[in-house]
């Protein structure tokens, strides 16, 4: 397992900022005001050629009970419990403050290497705020400012210090290490509305309570990528914060929140859009799977709540009208029932999310298309162009993720939107590719691979 270093401390003391600058990407979300991170977030970072792995963590509060600040706590200290390292991260401006000193001996207790920083150094305003921070009994704090880059340095020198030694890898009984054939993990992305259940199945299908849930909307705010593997296949699963409709965005925080979901639908391969079982595919419901469609991405649907809605055969019936009048572009699209609080459906979600990869990578022989492309011609000929008959000479597929295929036509400006769909749906039809959006790239001329007499 990789070495795994923890960022902790208060709400705004600039973890997400110095997380950011570890990984050398934007992928925290940072905002002035305190709280904005509620959930784990992990990256990756190289020190001395060596990858590690680093830990964003919700600011550590106060709090018990059953409050969001209580559960942000509890986040923390599962992320402490599990890192082999800690720095901890002090605001020097401010000065220690009593849940700096709390989290100090929390800390202490928790017999991890824990590097002290005084974050926000830029200027002379610290100083009084880090000598403070000596009395915590953590060592000498080490000055930095994650927002100008300033002695991260020191800090990646500490993290180098406390990483194990290398075992050197033996070789098998022929003197020729094994190397095993890769593949590379599915990038799944879990979307919806606010409050229907997505981080709740994200945790029922890791097995662990991992994600930040409750009753209020709009908890999960960042993007938080997880590594997790289904019946030996490795996923890259991302839970993601709520959409609304847009004129209803005004909050600073939500509107960046929003940007980092529409990022993780344009990265995904595959993605899952929750509803809830008792409002299934309203208007913004459609919203966010026509943006699916329209990024490319193979899309499956969960039906949340399930097991609460009162009316399953009224549901059921909105559900398929509303699929089949309203995403023509990705017909066929499997839905589940599922229960993120009970478990039920899970593996048959995820079954039909590694089905929906398969058919989102699949490439179809050039002779199989060219046949299929007779039989649909044949059985509904385009339609008259100033009295000529349009023709469809030759059908390729030039690249798949989405299944993208190259169309040779007499009148590539002729050519009407409903036929492309015609000819989308019997692809869909013929070849399985149900839930994948279909692109065609029209071309002009005859068919390119003829052999003229």
């Amino acid at each position: 397992m990789p070495f795994t270093l923890a960022i902790v401390g208060r709400p705004n003391v600039g973890k997400s900022t110095l997380f950011n600058r570890l990984t050398g990407r934007r992928q925290a979300l940072v905002d002035d005001r305190p709280g904005v991170t509620r959930d784990r977030r992990e990256g990756k970072a190289e020190i001395g050629g060596r990858e590690i792995t680093v830990v964003d963590t919700p600011g550590f509060e106060e709090a018990r009970g059953d409050s969001i600040e209580a559960r942000m706590r509890r986040q923390t200290e599962e992320a402490i419990a599990a890192a082999d390292a800690a720095v901890f991260l002090v605001d020097a401006r401010a000065g220690i403050t009593p849940l700096d000193r709390a989290f100090a001996d929390l800390l202490r207790r928790s017999k991890r290497p824990v590097l002290l920083v005084g974050n926000k150094c830029e200027g002379s305003a610290h100083r009084a705020g880090l000598a403070e921070a000596f009395g915590l009994g953590l060592g000498e704090p080490v000055a930095v400012s994650a927002e100008h880059g300033e002695g991260i340095a020191e800090i990646l020198d500490w993290v180098g210090s406390h990483l194990p030694e290398l075992q050197e890898s033996r070789p098998d009984e022929e003197g020729e290490s094994e190397e095993d054939e890769t593949v590379k993990p599915v990038r799944l992305a879990v979307v919806g509305r606010p409050n229907v259940g997505k981080s709740t199945l994200v945790n029922r299908l890791i097995g662990q309570e991992r994600q930040l849930t409750g009753p209020e909307p709009g908890i999960t705010r960042d993007a938080i990528t997880i590594p997790w593997s289904y019946k030996a296949r490795e996923i890259e699963l991302v839970d993601t914060a709520g959409l609304r409709k847009r004129p209803r965005i005004e909050d600073r925080v939500e509107k960046l929140a929003v940007g980092d979901t529409l990022n993780t639908i344009r990265y995904a391969e595959v993605v899952i859009l929750v509803l809830d079982g008792e409002a299934v595919f309203d208007k913004q419901d459609l919203t966010i799977a026509r943006h699916v469609v329209e990024e490319g991405r193979a899309l499956v649907v969960a039906v949340s709540k399930w097991d609460a809605v009162a009316d399953k055969t009224a549901a059921l019936k909105r559900l398929k009208d509303r699929l089949e009048a309203s995403l023509h572009q990705a017909r066929g699209v499997a839905w589940i029932a599922v229960s993120g609080l009970k478990g039920s459906n899970v593996d048959k979600l995820m079954d039909a999310v590694l089905a929906a990869h398969e058919r989102w990578n699949r490439r179809l022989p050039t002779s199989q298309l060219n046949r299929w492309l007779g039989e649909a011609v044949e059985r509904h000929t385009p339609p008259l162009v100033q009295g000529r008959r349009l023709k469809i000479r030759y059908a390729t597929q030039v690249k798949a993720r989405p299944p993208t295929f190259a169309l040779w036509v007499t009148n590539i400006d002729a050519l009407p939107e409903s036929y492309e769909r015609y000819l989308a749906g019997s692809l869909r039809e013929v070849f399985d590719l149900g839930g994948v959006p279909i692109r065609f790239l029209l071309r002009k001329g005859k068919n390119p691979y003829a052999r003229e007499d």
